[in-house]
This record gives C-alpha cells, sequence and structure tokens, in this order.
C-alpha cells in the first residue's frame, strides 16, 4: 500500500562531489520498514525517480541521492521551501524479525543509505551491529561518522586504499575478523553475490540499485528468484539470499 502526497523540502546538502542528503517534511505513515522507498516526482522531465529512504520519524523524511542524470541534478537545485510529489511506502523493506544477535549490514556507495534506519532498529532492539561500507575512492565515503555516533561498529573499505581497508567490502569483513550470525546488504549486483558467496549465514539482499520506473511496469529490473522472476520495483528490493538465483 503507498499513499500520493505533498511534501516540503526542509533541507538539501551536499555530502560528496555527488552525493546528496534532502529532508522532507509531510505524511510518513505509509513508510513501515527500512529499506523501502519512495518515488518522487520531478517537474521539468517528467520523471518519477524511485530513491531508498535513509530516516524517518512522524514527520521528516530523509533520502540520500546521487547525481547521475538530468532528474537528480534538478534535485540538487532544489532550495528549502520547495514543494515535491512523492509516492511513500513503496517496496517491501528488510525484515528485522528474521535477524539475530549480532548483524552485519554491508553498504556499497548509494547503497548504504537504507542502511541508516535499519541499524537504529536492530541497536533499539538490543542488537550488536556492525556495519561495513565500501566506495571506489575515500572521496566518496559518507556516513561513516552517522553510523559510528548510533554506537555501530564501522569499517571502511576503498577500492584504491585511500581510507580503510584496500579492497571490497567482502576484503574489509574477512580483515576486519568480524563476527556476526545475519546479514543485510544493499549495493551493486556484484557486491550482492560475493556477499552471498563469501557467507555461510543466511541475510537479505535489498537490490535497490536496480530499480528502474519505480512500479516494476518496465520489467527492467527483473530478478531470478527460486519462485520464478520478480520485479525488483514491485516485489522488491529486498529479496533472501537463500531465494536468489545467480
Amino acid at each position: 500500500m503507498y499513499k500520493k502526497a505533498i511534501y516540503t523540502l526542509r533541507s538539501n546538502e551536499r555530502l560528496t562531489p555527488a552525493v546528496w542528503r534532502m529532508t522532507l517534511e509531510g505524511d510518513t505513515q505509509w513508510i513501515t520498514a527500512p529499506g523501502q522507498f519512495v518515488n518522487v516526482e520531478l517537474d521539468g522531465c517528467y520523471l518519477r525517480r524511485p530513491i531508498s529512504v535513509c530516516d524517518w520519524d512522524e514527520r521528516t523524511i530523509t533520502l540520500i541521492y546521487k547525481v547521475v542524470g538530468e532528474g537528480t541534478a534538478l534535485m540538487a537545485g532544489l532550495r528549502p521551501g520547495a514543494r515535491l510529489d512523492l509516492l511513500t511506502g513503496l517496496g517491501n523493506g528488510f525484515d528485522v524479525t528474521k535477524g539475530s544477535r549480532r548483524e552485519l549490514l554491508v553498504g556499497g556507495g548509494v547503497g548504504v543509505p537504507p542502511l541508516y534506519n535499519l541499524a537504529k532498529r536492530l541497536l533499539a532492539d538490543g542488537r550488536e551491529v556492525a556495519v561495513v561500507l565500501g566506495f571506489n575512492t575515500a572521496a566518496e565515503v559518507f556516513y561513516r561518522d552517522e553510523f559510528a555516533q548510533l554506537g555501530c561498529r564501522v569499517v571502511v573499505a576503498t577500492a584504491d586504499g585511500t581510507e580503510g581497508v584496500r579492497g571490497f567490502v567482502t576484503d574489509a569483513i574477512r580483515e576486519s575478523g568480524l563476527a556476526y550470525d545475519y546479514f543485510y546488504a544493499c549495493g551493486p549486483l556484484p557486491m550482492l553475490r560475493a556477499l552471498s558467496d563469501a557467507t555461510k549465514c543466511s541475510g537479505q539482499l535489498s537490490f535497490e540499485e536496480r530499480m528502474g520506473c519505480g512500479f516494476g511496469a518496465c520489467m527492467g529490473c527483473s530478478c531470478k528468484t527460486r519462485y520464478g522472476n520478480k520485479r525488483i520495483c514491485k516485489e522488491g528490493p529486498v529479496l533472501t539470499k537463500e531465494e536468489v538465483i545467480w
């Protein structure tokens, strides 16, 4: 179930050269699970853009997005007071009831944002939470300090070695000796597959980066599973490790 509503832009700030954080005020009752997304209508390019929710409370939604084209460039140019048309409560989100005592959260690039509210919820439930964040370079790193401030152990991996462990998230997990019983991950497809292959425990994978239209209509985000093809925008974006067929 989702709801269409108008939201007021409260802030829109740059986190890295290409990544921005936007805070909106409005009705958040339809957002029920971390890992869900909204669909933002952008005037001027006739596009609805699916973007994962980073955090929310009773009146505000926080979105983090990367400027990759005309639509997101328009978003970066918006100023406080602007009014945006959103569809909220889209996607299934992460199921926090299936975790364990020791949780591992793994995010790659713009797959990091939906893990933030997830970390808050797991910590509030008394779980131990470690977070591994993967980026290409140190200049791209964001939300490392925010996760640490929540009380998570945070490990960063950069492909060029300019910050943290040199390599990928799987290298960081191995070298850091992190102990965990269950994982949640969001990021590019190669990262999700490598993580799934490298971990013996169960977990949930968010294919948020594969979302296309946001409605599951174009079928461009179709993913092969043990239960048939699933559309990431419609039956996802979160799938379990056990159901995905690589």
